[in-house]
């Protein structure tokens, strides 16, 4: 959902506002293709004995599904472990561990488990794998990173209802569970592993078991973690195709973008971003910009100006995000009109494609933003926004913005806060005290609009900061959660969003792209921002 500051991740721009670098085959990086992002690269053609690949936001914390909460852990436990649904490149939702589902009113879940699944070492999947792995969500002393209000907190029993069978009753209808079922909340380990690892658990010393394509060979705290191919994973006709992806957690900039053009790394996400134009003109590879479910935003805490809805509304008209887009972001972000990325569903297109194009216009357009303005009693005007002091692309988004405020008569005060420190804006309200707004890099956890909405809408929900509570946005929320039927929920998501961003509690500055390089004879790997929960060094290949 978020990046917080595992690691430290500085994208050293100066904010030049009418410049633009070189892109892809030549092109200047404001002429690149946002339009038609990438789903996936082109299929690998032959197996690969090596790789070695990069996480930019650094070392894990841990490979317990259940802490895979951030970038790092994520993209590794991805290729472990897996859910009872799998979500592909292009955002559909496939069976996985489970072979069937079956709701008839969206709060009775049932679940058909596959009879063929092993555990790395050979012994079956069962259903008391599956149940204690969905229940460790509801127990307080496992911790997981995963509960929340919104989908765990609504879970009213998880049975074994079969040799075959899980049974999930939530507590008041939901369409969006079975998609978390690709999420690690529907992640499942083998319970005797978990039971016998104790506190150890998740670690280079304690590990885990679990179904997946790939299996820890090593971890090296501080180095690397090499992942081994499962030669005997259930399913053959999605069997890796590198034998060993050795993974390392270089973290500055200037080192990654030297060691992909050196070929010392083969591939990475998240490219930094001021190493774009450097590896689009690389002739060591191929920089690859992929279909996201990101969104860099500013939160409201609901302090000060920034408060006011009429303020975030004046604020995002007078910035200039398009040039955000173009400079701080090399051309491979888009404005939003929204906080869900364009193309962030996987159903009711012909709904949801409309209602995006009916928002407010991302142009600047400064007479419209004093016109929201106009009369308003302020106060004081002074907006103090919070950022990870390491990431100076987020200081020269406020540059920009700060210059948008002046022209309406505010003042923006950016503060950098340690990245160690950051994280507890997320989770503390003590930690926001003092602080109208922070920035985020934020991400849909699966392609549902209603799913990322109600975090930030919905009363108590994990990502409403600001606190607000609308008797309106909730009825649409669970009128939407309730409706299985997927045109007819589009139509009340598609009324969620309209108020949402009328009141704009997150002011949206742009979408970024996914960034993804490549070395020369291999492809295979998704450029979609699935990988943070489908297993994409399985299909990572020669060329």
């Amino acid at each position: 959902m978020r990046i917080y500051a595992t690691a430290v991740l500085a994208a050293s721009l100066s904010l030049g506002l009418a410049a633009c670098g070189g892109g892809p085959a030549g092109q200047k990086t404001a002429d690149r293709k946002l339009d038609d992002l990438l789903v996936t690269t082109p299929a690998a053609q032959r197996d690969l004995d090596k790789a070695t690949w990069n996480l930019p936001f650094g070392e894990p914390a841990s490979v317990d599904p259940i802490k895979a909460f951030n970038y790092p852990e994520n993209t590794v436990v991805a290729n472990l472990c897996e859910g009872l649904t799998r979500l592909d490149p292009d955002y559909s939702l496939k069976p996985n561990l489970a072979e069937k589902v079956e709701t008839a009113d969206q709060k009775t879940w049932v679940f058909t488990l596959r009879d063929d699944v092993r555990f790395w070492d050979g012994t079956p999947m069962t259903a008391d794998d599956v149940l204690f792995s969905l229940r460790r969500h509801l127990d307080a002393d496992e911790g997981s990173y995963w509960a929340s209000d919104q989908i765990t907190g609504n879970i009213a029993s998880i049975e074994k209802t079969g040799e075959h069978q899980i049974t999930i009753t939530l507590k008041k209808p939901d369409a969006t569970l079975n998609s978390y079922m690709a999420t690690p909340i529907g992640v499942v380990v083998q319970r005797a592993q978990r039971e016998k690892a104790g506190a150890k658990y998740g670690t280079p010393e304690g590990g885990v078991m679990c179904t997946g394509p790939y299996t820890v060979s090593s971890w090296a705290k501080g180095s690397s973690i090499t992942m081994l191919r499962n030669d005997a994973y259930w399913d053959a006709s999605r069997r890796a195709k590198t034998r060993q992806v050795d993974l390392r957690f270089i973290v500055d900039p200037g080192a990654i973008a030297s060691a992909l053009e050196t070929n010392a790394i083969d591939g990475s996400y998240d490219v930094p971003i001021d190493a774009v134009d450097r590896l689009s003109a690389s002739g060591s590879g191929t920089l690859y910009l992929g279909k996201s479910l990101q969104v860099v935003a500013v939160i409201s805490t609901g302090s000060g100006p920034l408060g006011d809805p009429a303020v975030r509304r004046a604020l995002a008209l007078a910035t200039d995000r398009e040039a955000i887009a173009a400079t701080v972001f090399s051309g491979t972000a888009q404005v939003p009109r929204s906080l869900v990325p364009r193309g962030g569903w996987t159903y009711g297109d012909g709904v949801f494609g409309p209602a995006n194009d009916a928002l407010p216009g991302t142009a600047k357009n400064l007479d419209e933003a004093k016109k929201l303005l106009a009369g308003a009693d302020l106060g004081n005007r002074t907006i103090t926004i919070a950022y990870p002091s390491e990431r100076q692309f987020y200081a020269d988004i406020l540059s920009e913005m700060s210059n948008a405020a002046r022209e309406l008569g505010l003042t923006i005060q950016p503060k950098g806060v340690p990245s160690a420190q950051y994280g507890a804006f997320f989770s503390d309200a003590k930690a926001r005290a003092g602080y109208d707004g922070f920035m985020t890099t934020n991400y849909m956890d699966v392609p549902d609009p209603l799913a990322f909405l109600r975090t930030i809408a919905a009363k108590g929900g994990s990502q409403n900061f600001d606190g607000h509570s609308d008797p309106e946005t909730q009825r649409l929320i669970e009128q939407a959660a309730g409706t299985l039927e997927e045109s007819e929920r589009a139509k009340a998501v598609a009324e969620l969003q309209t108020k949402v961003m009328e009141r704009m509690p997150w002011i949206p500055i742009v979408a970024p792209s996914v960034r993804l390089f490549l070395r020369k004879g291999i492809t295979g790997v998704p450029a979609s921002f699935v990988y943070l929960y489908y297993p994409w060094a399985a299909d990572l290949g020669a060329a």
